[in-house]
């Protein structure tokens, strides 16, 4: 028999006495989810769950990082795949616009769905039931797809990437040397948020937000910001090392427009593998859109391994 939704319990888990509860349901970031909620990167009152008495259906977070005072990721939507007897897609629908409807300020956008998931999901027929189910569900509430993306991971293995001797690399110099050189970074970009940010926005405006929202709140040392430069000293491009809340990662690597096409890019990835290897981390995180091909397969002539995709949906559309 059929559950029906408004026979469903929806609501917010009471605190972190539920999190056994909340994950009950399968995900590759549930072990990170206590010491979010802990740190204050969920909320209870953002992680809802669907309950068809004691069995849980489905289930949604929304996540900040630690200074944000509203959400800004919708990065867990999970459903019981062994469920047959339910409508996956109009449980995870229902949850979400009602979960929505309580949680979130009326009238603005809502944030940007972000799922990990398998690389090769499309390959396999239960991954992308799962994948389509949790997608249809957002596009049901008024989500598209943004982008597709690829997460790598560096582990270190012997010697670690070194770069050729074609360039030569230096610390920024300040705030507005950096912001200066994601300007025009900006010109010709392939990353699908950006080109998105730049269809409403100048790339001023543009790279002063990236800054602000990410890299400014960086608590990992500036000095290992790379800029590489050409022997005469004209930047070709740069690379931000550092540490998230997670994971040591390369957060922004750039060629400048007029200095693509000639290999640079695996220098300069070099030298940001170099930096963090040297501070003696485990691992290595980076992620780039699907489309960027150039960029993916630099990760991976640097010893990157694919670790998985990402599905991005938003509500710009």
């Amino acid at each position: 028999m059929t559950v029906a939704t408004h026979a469903l319990t929806i609501r917010p888990i009471t605190g972190p006495e539920e999190l056994d509860l909340f994950n009950r349901l399968p995900y590759v970031q549930n072990f990170e989810i206590g010491a979010d909620l802990a740190e204050g990167r969920r909320h209870p009152s953002w992680m809802w769950v669907a309950l068809d008495g004691d069995r849980l259906l489905a289930r949604l977070s929304w996540w900040c990082r630690n200074s944000d005072v509203a959400p800004l990721l919708l990065d867990v939507l999970d459903v019981d795949d062994a469920a047959d007897d339910v409508d996956r897609v109009e449980i995870a629908e229902h949850l979400l616009r009602t979960a929505s409807a309580a949680t979130l300020p009326g009238g603005g956008t809502p944030p940007e769905y972000l799922r990990f998931v398998p690389a090769g999901w499309r390959r396999d027929p239960r991954d992308r039931r799962a994948v389509e189910e949790r997608m249809a569900a957002v596009e049901r509430n008024g989500g598209s797809l943004l982008v597709e993306r690829l997460r790598f991971e560096w582990t270190p293995g012997g010697t670690a990437p070194r770069p050729g001797d074609r360039l030569r690399f230096r610390p920024i110099r300040d705030e507005e040397e950096i912001l200066g050189l994601m300007v025009r970074a900006l010109e010709g970009t392939l990353d699908a948020h950006d080109r998105a940010d730049l269809g409403h926005s100048t790339a001023e405006q543009v790279a002063a937000e990236n800054y602000a929202d990410e890299f400014e709140r960086y608590t990992t040392p500036r000095e290992w910001w790379r800029i590489a430069t050409l022997l005469d000293g004209e930047p070709v491009g740069f690379v931000l090392p550092a540490r998230n809340d997670y994971h040591p990662m390369i957060g922004y690597i750039a060629v400048l427009p007029e200095h693509r096409g000639n290999g640079y890019v695996d220098d300069i990835l070099a030298e940001g593998t170099r930096v963090l290897s040297e501070e003696g981390v485990e691992r290595v995180r980076a992620a780039t859109d699907k489309g960027n091909m150039p960029m993916a397969r630099a990760f991976q002539r640097a010893g990157y391994a694919t670790l998985s995709g990402v599905v991005n949906m938003d509500w710009q559309g």
